[in-house]
Protein backbone atom coordinates (compact mmCIF):
# COMPACT_ATOMS: atom_id res chain seq x y z
CA UNK A 1 0.00 0.00 0.00
CA UNK A 2 2.73 2.44 1.18
CA UNK A 3 6.44 2.44 -0.04
CA UNK A 4 9.28 4.52 0.84
CA UNK A 5 12.25 3.76 -1.85
CA UNK A 6 15.38 5.25 -0.24
CA UNK A 7 13.58 8.73 0.60
CA UNK A 8 15.84 12.13 1.53
CA UNK A 9 14.03 14.99 2.19
CA UNK A 10 16.38 18.61 2.66
CA UNK A 11 14.53 21.77 3.57
CA UNK A 12 16.34 24.49 2.41
CA UNK A 13 17.71 25.63 5.22
CA UNK A 14 19.58 22.62 5.08
CA UNK A 15 17.93 20.00 7.79
CA UNK A 16 18.20 16.79 6.56
CA UNK A 17 14.60 15.65 7.67
CA UNK A 18 14.52 12.42 6.38
CA UNK A 19 18.10 10.32 5.58
CA UNK A 20 17.43 7.33 2.81
CA UNK A 21 14.49 5.87 4.29
CA UNK A 22 13.14 2.42 2.90
CA UNK A 23 10.22 0.96 4.07
CA UNK A 24 6.60 -0.90 3.12
CA UNK A 25 3.30 -0.66 5.01
CA UNK A 26 0.95 -3.30 3.20
CA UNK A 27 -2.68 -3.35 3.54
CA UNK A 28 -4.45 -4.29 6.40
CA UNK A 29 -1.44 -3.00 8.93
CA UNK A 30 -1.18 -1.09 11.75
CA UNK A 31 2.30 0.22 12.00
CA UNK A 32 3.46 2.72 15.19
CA UNK A 33 5.94 5.00 13.65
CA UNK A 34 8.14 6.23 17.53
CA UNK A 35 10.99 8.59 17.73
CA UNK A 36 12.08 11.66 19.72
CA UNK A 37 11.03 15.27 18.10
CA UNK A 38 12.58 15.78 14.93
CA UNK A 39 13.10 12.01 14.30
CA UNK A 40 11.14 12.54 11.02
CA UNK A 41 8.00 11.30 11.95
CA UNK A 42 5.86 14.82 10.89
CA UNK A 43 7.24 14.63 7.32
CA UNK A 44 6.81 10.79 6.92
CA UNK A 45 3.08 11.53 7.43
CA UNK A 46 3.27 14.55 4.78
CA UNK A 47 4.87 13.06 2.26
CA UNK A 48 1.97 10.09 2.35
CA UNK A 49 -0.43 12.62 2.58
CA UNK A 50 1.59 14.36 -0.49
CA UNK A 51 1.32 17.89 1.14
CA UNK A 52 5.30 17.33 0.68
CA UNK A 53 7.97 16.15 -1.79
CA UNK A 54 10.78 13.74 -1.05
CA UNK A 55 14.21 15.93 -2.42
CA UNK A 56 15.30 12.91 -3.47
CA UNK A 57 13.77 8.67 -3.64
CA UNK A 58 9.64 8.09 -3.96
CA UNK A 59 7.07 7.41 -2.13
CA UNK A 60 4.27 5.50 -3.42
CA UNK A 61 0.52 4.80 -2.38
CA UNK A 62 -1.05 1.49 -3.87
CA UNK A 63 1.88 2.00 -6.53
CA UNK A 64 1.08 5.69 -8.02
CA UNK A 65 4.20 7.75 -7.17
CA UNK A 66 2.71 10.55 -5.48
CA UNK A 67 5.72 12.72 -7.10
CA UNK A 68 3.99 12.41 -10.28
CA UNK A 69 0.53 12.69 -9.37
CA UNK A 70 -1.54 15.04 -10.85
CA UNK A 71 -2.56 18.03 -9.12
CA UNK A 72 -6.66 17.34 -10.05
CA UNK A 73 -5.99 13.55 -8.43
CA UNK A 74 -4.82 14.47 -5.16
CA UNK A 75 -8.14 15.69 -3.63
CA UNK A 76 -9.22 11.99 -4.91
CA UNK A 77 -5.95 10.48 -3.11
CA UNK A 78 -6.86 11.84 -0.31
CA UNK A 79 -10.24 11.22 0.30
CA UNK A 80 -8.82 7.61 0.58
CA UNK A 81 -6.62 8.71 3.78
CA UNK A 82 -8.31 9.85 6.85
CA UNK A 83 -6.48 11.72 9.41
CA UNK A 84 -6.78 12.08 13.37
CA UNK A 85 -5.01 15.15 14.49
CA UNK A 86 -3.24 15.61 18.31
CA UNK A 87 -5.42 18.95 18.83
CA UNK A 88 -8.96 17.12 16.98
CA UNK A 89 -9.28 20.04 14.46
CA UNK A 90 -12.91 19.96 14.84
CA UNK A 91 -14.81 22.97 13.69
CA UNK A 92 -16.16 25.02 16.52
CA UNK A 93 -19.59 25.65 15.43
CA UNK A 94 -20.80 22.21 14.72
CA UNK A 95 -22.07 19.63 16.72
CA UNK A 96 -20.17 16.29 16.91
CA UNK A 97 -23.04 15.02 13.89
CA UNK A 98 -22.55 18.03 12.08
CA UNK A 99 -18.14 18.04 12.30
CA UNK A 100 -18.65 14.36 11.03
CA UNK A 101 -21.72 14.94 8.53
CA UNK A 102 -19.41 17.84 6.88
CA UNK A 103 -16.62 16.04 6.05
CA UNK A 104 -19.29 13.71 3.49
CA UNK A 105 -20.62 16.79 2.26
CA UNK A 106 -17.45 18.00 1.11
CA UNK A 107 -16.86 13.96 -0.15
CA UNK A 108 -19.83 14.74 -2.25
CA UNK A 109 -22.63 11.88 0.06
CA UNK A 110 -25.67 12.56 -0.43
CA UNK A 111 -28.24 13.63 2.29
CA UNK A 112 -29.69 9.94 2.33
CA UNK A 113 -25.94 8.56 2.91
CA UNK A 114 -25.10 11.08 5.60
CA UNK A 115 -28.05 10.51 7.74
CA UNK A 116 -27.65 6.80 7.63
CA UNK A 117 -23.80 6.74 8.40
CA UNK A 118 -23.38 8.95 10.87
CA UNK A 119 -25.36 7.84 13.40
CA UNK A 120 -23.46 4.77 12.74
CA UNK A 121 -19.70 5.76 13.26
CA UNK A 122 -21.38 7.63 16.04
CA UNK A 123 -22.24 4.73 17.78
CA UNK A 124 -19.11 2.72 16.69
CA UNK A 125 -17.45 5.76 18.87
CA UNK A 126 -19.56 5.41 21.62
CA UNK A 127 -20.90 8.87 21.39
CA UNK A 128 -25.01 8.24 19.93
CA UNK A 129 -25.22 10.05 23.46
CA UNK A 130 -23.24 12.95 22.32
CA UNK A 131 -24.30 13.67 19.16
CA UNK A 132 -25.60 16.79 19.12
CA UNK A 133 -23.30 18.43 21.84
CA UNK A 134 -20.63 21.04 20.30
CA UNK A 135 -17.56 20.95 20.53
CA UNK A 136 -17.06 23.36 24.07
CA UNK A 137 -19.12 20.48 25.50
CA UNK A 138 -16.83 17.73 25.42
CA UNK A 139 -14.22 16.52 27.56
CA UNK A 140 -10.84 15.41 25.55
CA UNK A 141 -11.38 11.85 25.18
CA UNK A 142 -14.59 12.95 23.30
CA UNK A 143 -13.39 15.16 21.40
CA UNK A 144 -10.70 12.85 19.87
CA UNK A 145 -13.57 10.42 19.40
CA UNK A 146 -15.50 12.72 17.30
CA UNK A 147 -12.18 13.36 15.36
CA UNK A 148 -11.87 9.69 14.97
CA UNK A 149 -15.86 9.34 13.07
CA UNK A 150 -14.93 12.16 11.28
CA UNK A 151 -12.07 10.10 9.47
CA UNK A 152 -13.31 7.08 9.13
CA UNK A 153 -16.74 7.89 7.65
CA UNK A 154 -15.86 8.36 4.02
CA UNK A 155 -14.31 4.34 4.97
CA UNK A 156 -10.80 5.15 3.73
CA UNK A 157 -8.64 2.80 3.06
CA UNK A 158 -5.80 4.49 5.30
CA UNK A 159 -6.07 5.72 8.83
CA UNK A 160 -3.06 8.04 9.97
CA UNK A 161 -3.04 8.48 13.56
CA UNK A 162 -0.51 11.89 14.09
CA UNK A 163 -0.29 11.80 18.24
CA UNK A 164 -3.61 11.21 18.59
CA UNK A 165 -3.41 10.11 22.39
CA UNK A 166 -0.55 13.49 23.04
CA UNK A 167 -3.17 15.47 24.97
CA UNK A 168 -5.36 12.62 26.84
CA UNK A 169 -5.03 11.04 30.27
CA UNK A 170 -4.21 6.97 30.73
CA UNK A 171 -8.16 6.36 30.72
CA UNK A 172 -9.11 8.09 27.33
CA UNK A 173 -5.78 7.33 25.42
CA UNK A 174 -6.60 3.77 26.63
CA UNK A 175 -10.11 4.05 24.92
CA UNK A 176 -8.66 5.83 21.64
CA UNK A 177 -6.23 2.92 21.14
CA UNK A 178 -9.28 0.60 21.59
CA UNK A 179 -11.06 2.01 18.77
CA UNK A 180 -8.08 2.39 16.70
CA UNK A 181 -7.70 -1.42 17.21
CA UNK A 182 -11.25 -2.61 16.13
CA UNK A 183 -10.80 0.45 12.86
CA UNK A 184 -7.59 -1.92 11.88
CA UNK A 185 -9.32 -5.17 12.65
CA UNK A 186 -12.48 -4.16 10.36
CA UNK A 187 -9.33 -4.27 8.23
CA UNK A 188 -8.43 -0.37 7.57
CA UNK A 189 -4.68 0.06 7.18
CA UNK A 190 -3.44 2.44 10.13
CA UNK A 191 -0.28 4.11 10.67
CA UNK A 192 0.87 6.00 14.44
CA UNK A 193 2.86 8.10 15.06
CA UNK A 194 3.36 8.27 19.29
CA UNK A 195 5.80 9.42 22.12
CA UNK A 196 3.70 6.77 24.21
CA UNK A 197 5.65 3.97 24.97
CA UNK A 198 2.40 2.24 26.95
CA UNK A 199 0.55 2.79 24.06
CA UNK A 200 2.76 0.89 21.62
CA UNK A 201 3.48 -1.79 23.83
CA UNK A 202 -0.01 -2.22 24.35
CA UNK A 203 -1.00 -2.55 20.80
CA UNK A 204 1.72 -5.40 20.37
CA UNK A 205 1.89 -4.32 16.58
CA UNK A 206 4.90 -3.36 14.27
CA UNK A 207 7.16 -0.55 15.80
CA UNK A 208 9.18 1.42 13.76
CA UNK A 209 11.48 3.85 15.54
CA UNK A 210 13.23 6.52 13.55
CA UNK A 211 16.01 8.75 15.00
CA UNK A 212 17.19 12.02 12.96
CA UNK A 213 15.68 11.01 9.92
CA UNK A 214 16.40 7.27 9.52
CA UNK A 215 14.83 4.24 10.33
CA UNK A 216 16.81 2.71 13.77
CA UNK A 217 14.57 -0.75 14.28
CA UNK A 218 11.75 -2.38 12.11
CA UNK A 219 10.02 -4.68 14.90
CA UNK A 220 6.89 -6.83 14.82
CA UNK A 221 6.93 -7.57 18.17
CA UNK A 222 5.42 -4.20 19.77
CA UNK A 223 8.46 -3.10 21.86
CA UNK A 224 9.35 0.76 22.10
CA UNK A 225 13.38 1.24 21.98
CA UNK A 226 14.81 4.61 22.10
Amino acid sequence: MIYFDNVYKVYPDGTKALDGVTLSVKQGEFVSIVGHSGAGKTTLVKLILGEDHPTEGSVSFDSVNLRKIKSKDVPKLRRRIGVIFQDFRLLPNKTAYENVAFAMEVAGKTDDEIASDVPHVLELVDLTKKMWNFPRQLSGGELQRVAIARAIVNQPDLIIADEPTGNLDPINTYEIVQILKKINDMGTTVVLTTHNKGVVEALGKRVITMDHGKITRDDSTGKYAL
